[in-house]
């Protein structure tokens, strides 16, 4: 049976993280271990999920929520795990010491994995990409045979790893796979495929919704959700660009596996609940207009040759210019100073961490 290594980043946003790890911890696939990397939270985020884990807190489900059986009631505690700096988890962590604390998996609303949880601590705020590396390298030296990579403002149904292994083991050359998105507060369907347009846009695409279909290929999968082949990241060093920091990591990863000649995939039956950008406050917050716009900006400067990129600046130009217009007359300032910042460091190459 192969092993899984789910990787969760949490920046300040601990309740969220604890309904995700819930919910993970009921899938019907035993052999996985889930890795919490925290970001160097400012709130506390550790010392919650960790009392958390040791059973002495718990979060009341929203009776009104359709999604609360996915995580309620709780899963029996305490719930055994190991916690290490970065660079102790780099090294593959201290594989005695959760030998000792692996216990039989169990059933109903008991944990469904062997393995202890493993929480990271960074020491500073690596962003998305920089924080997934660390679990990813992680899992790694714990010889993982596929990393998932999922938000955690997400909840997910109890088939969603095991309906993503299937796919894994069925298509030949198959490097990342991604599930189908719902919005959590609808339940609406939200992400089956995906273009990327000509700005270097994730069009979001519905096509297969009504499809019997129980894969098909796509240039990109969400980033909420996407579990990538360990033999083929190491072969091809598909690790995220930390240069992006936050935003289009993924569509950066799916473009540099289908190079590589390997497929990208979405599941059909892999269904898992988004509350979009919930840790940054919202898709339409400054910090994610910023990175957004600057990441888009630097993987022009990455993929694109001279032509191409010629067409993405005409495309974006016009489509920001309208866009800030809008906001002008709103007086939305902090959208336009964040829309004006990302457009100022992309044109510099400014990556990382950036300031807004």
């Amino acid at each position: 049976m192969v092993k899984v290594c789910i990787v969760i980043i949490n920046y300040n946003n601990w309740a969220d993280t604890i309904e995700c790890l819930e919910s993970v911890l009921r899938n019907n696939y035993a052999n996985y271990q889930i890795v919490m990397v925290d970001n160097n939270s400012s709130n506390r985020s550790m010392d919650h999920i960790k009392a958390w884990a040791e059973g002495k807190s718990n979060m009341d489900p929203n009776p009104d929520n359709p999604l609360a059986s996915l995580s309620y009631p709780s899963v029996q505690k305490p719930v055994p795990y190991v916690y290490y700096a970065r660079d102790e988890a780099e090294k593959g962590g201290d594989p005695e010491k959760e030998k000792d604390l692996e216990k039989a998996v169990g059933s109903n609303n008991t944990i469904t994995t062997q393995y202890p949880l493993v929480f990271i601590q960074t020491g500073s705020n690596l962003g998305f990409a920089g924080g997934n590396n660390v679990g990813i390298k992680y899992a790694i030296r714990r010889d993982a045979d596929y990393i998932l990579l999922l938000n955690n403002d997400t909840v997910v149904e109890r088939s969603f790893l095991s309906e993503l292994l299937y796919t894994g083991k069925q298509v030949d050359k198959v490097a990342v796979l991604g599930s189908v998105i719902a919005d959590y507060q609808t339940g609406l369907t939200v992400f089956t495929n995906s273009k990327i347009d000509r700005k270097l846009k994730a069009e979001i695409r519905l096509d297969y919704l009504n499809s019997h279909k129980r894969w098909w290929e796509t240039e990109r999968v969400s980033g909420a959700s996407m579990m990538i082949k360990a033999d083929y990241l190491v072969k091809h060093s598909l690790f995220l660009d930390e240069s992006l920091f936050l935003y289009c990591e993924e569509i950066d990863l799916c473009t540099r596996a289908k190079k590589c000649g390997l497929k990208v995939a979405m599941v059909r039956n892999s269904k898992v609940y988004h509350k979009e950008s919930a840790s940054i406050g919202g898709p339409l917050s400054p910090i994610a207009v910023y990175y957004s716009l600057r990441s888009r900006i630097l993987l022009a400067r990455k993929l694109l040759n001279l032509r191409d990129r010629v067409v993405f600046w005409l495309l974006f130009t016009g489509a920001r210019i309208i866009r800030m217009l809008e906001w002008l007359v709103k007086g939305n300032r902090p959208l336009l100073r964040a829309s004006w910042l990302a457009i100022r460091d992309g044109l510099k190459g400014k990556s990382g961490k950036g300031l807004l």
